[in-house]
């Protein structure tokens, strides 16, 4: 589902003028020790997930892919320039404050080279002379240590910090959906069957929008594509309804106007419309399927 998200914030951000550059952070996950640090596996899934937002309707025009460990090669002397200079303007205190970006805690046993991650993700940033870094909320941090180096270095151009929030997992506590656990979020290449049923056992409370994955869904990848939510279920419950605002769907769901059922099997519609295309993309293209099929055979690690 980020992959639907992301697509509408790229578009979006193209459509008036960006250019958006996918920083595919190949040596990152290796470093996070992601599939087990294997880096043929990780490029195989940056590859995939290229695929992801082909079938998903990001517009490409403006759009740029480049590979972390192709581009860091090409100019490594100005990089690891950029990465030793921030190391030395922090303290290491500092520097595990950003480890949340990895999904990692300052009190787990890290390695060296989860420390060397938070200053190689901040050097991306002059390294590519973005001008805006539109990440989620959870690498925050990262992009505010950017900030901060800027004051220390004395650099007048600063990032401008766009993060969009966190789709929480489906399951009752998680504040952030796991990669881990197949059943805590619904994945592009999910079937129809494997939304519905997700979406039918997902938390989702009765007046209570706060902390609802079913709502969120609603209300960050659905309404925002549709520009309404239409709400369709038998006479007896209510009748058909069309939400042109979000805050008039909020309302009815926060006073019980809207039993949750309802709104978790017109969730689990909309969702499956807008991955149609992410699963004809697959089952049509040769190369796209080959790669699904590959790295479904991969074991996800922390």
């Amino acid at each position: 589902m980020p992959g639907l998200l992301k697509s509408h914030i790229v578009n979006k951000l193209t459509s008036n003028g960006c250019t958006f550059i996918f920083w595919i952070a190949d040596w990152f996950a290796q470093l996070n020790n992601k599939l087990s640090g294997d880096l043929k596996k990780i490029q195989k899934v940056g590859k995939y997930f290229i695929e992801v937002w082909k079938g998903c309707g990001m517009d490409m025009e403006n759009v740029q892919f480049l590979w972390a460990s192709e581009e860091i090669n090409k100019n490594a002397n100005k990089y690891w320039s950029l990465v030793i200079d921030i190391s030395k303007s922090f303290n290491i205190t500092r520097v595990k404050r950003c480890l949340k970006i990895m999904g990692r805690s300052e009190a787990e046993d890290n390695y060296c080279s989860q420390i060397l991650y938070p200053c190689m993700q901040c050097a991306d940033i002059f390294f590519l002379n973005v001008d805006i870094c539109q990440l989620g909320i959870d690498q925050r941090k990262v992009n505010m240590l950017a900030r901060e180096y800027c004051d220390i270095k004395k650099i007048k151009k600063k990032p401008i910090i766009l993060s969009h929030g966190m789709l929480p997992g489906l399951l009752e506590g998680q504040e952030k959906m796991s990669k881990s656990d197949e059943n805590s979020a619904i994945f592009m290449d999910d079937s129809e069957p494997d939304v519905n049923r997700k979406i039918k056992k997902a938390f989702c409370p009765p007046n209570i929008i706060e902390n609802n994955p079913v709502f969120a869904y609603a209300k960050h990848i659905i309404y925002p594509h549709y520009k309404q939510f239409f709400l369709k279920r038998k006479e007896s419950n209510g009748g058909d309804k069309i939400y042109t605002k979000m805050e008039d769907l909020e309302r009815d769901y926060v006073n019980g106007d809207i039993h949750p059922l309802d709104l978790k099997d017109n969730v689990a519609v909309y969702i499956n419309k807008l991955l149609q295309p992410v699963r004809d993309h697959f089952q049509n293209n040769e190369e796209a399927k080959k790669l699904l099929n590959e790295i479904k055979k991969y074991k996800i690690t922390k």
